[in-house]
């Protein structure tokens, strides 16, 4: 029983870990062109593997002065919520099921 419950607990946290990937990597491409018509949403969304959300907010606003911080704040957000919302449909919901 421990076993097939260490298993379960496996599987769930290779899922949800899945899930915070994939749903950060929709978040950056569907930013990218609110940001810039010239950035490319594949290689926004390849900043993941460099850092947090919060570092390539940081950069975003480095490399375009014009931006507003509090307008891509709430593009971000509004991104990061459509993103979820595409992969629930996707792929289901990603809370965790019962382990017991």
């Amino acid at each position: 029983m421990r076993r097939a419950l260490l298993k379960k607990g496996e599987f769930e946290s290779a899922r949800l870990i899945d899930f915070e990937f994939r749903e950060r990597a929709r978040t950056m491409k569907l930013l990218a062109p609110r940001v810039s018509a010239a950035l490319e949403p594949q290689a926004l969304a390849g900043e993941i593997a460099l850092g947090d959300d919060e570092s390539i907010l940081r950069r975003l606003l480095d490399r375009f002065p014009a931006l507003e911080e509090t307008a891509l704040r709430r593009d971000y957000a509004e991104c990061r919520a459509q993103a979820r919302k595409e992969l629930i449909a996707e792929l289901g919901d990603p809370t965790p099921y019962r382990l017991g």
